[in-house]
């Protein structure tokens, strides 16, 4: 019994850590945009383009 007790404990300290750190990621606005990500893979770097013509020439 003292064991599930113990276990019991641990997860509520677990779960309001993930709580607390899930209220702190919303706040900052981490999930404020959730469009750009997915799409920003398609459009094509100008840093990339320079990179790659610094590889070519050497």
């Amino acid at each position: 019994m003292e064991t599930v007790l113990l276990l019991i404990i641990i997860s509520m300290i677990v779960s309001i850590g993930f709580l607390i750190a899930f209220i702190r990621a919303v706040s900052k606005g981490q999930f404020e945009d959730l469009q750009s990500p997915s799409v920003r893979i398609l459009f094509e770097d100008n840093n990339v383009k320079l990179s790659n013509k610094l590889l070519d020439e050497n």
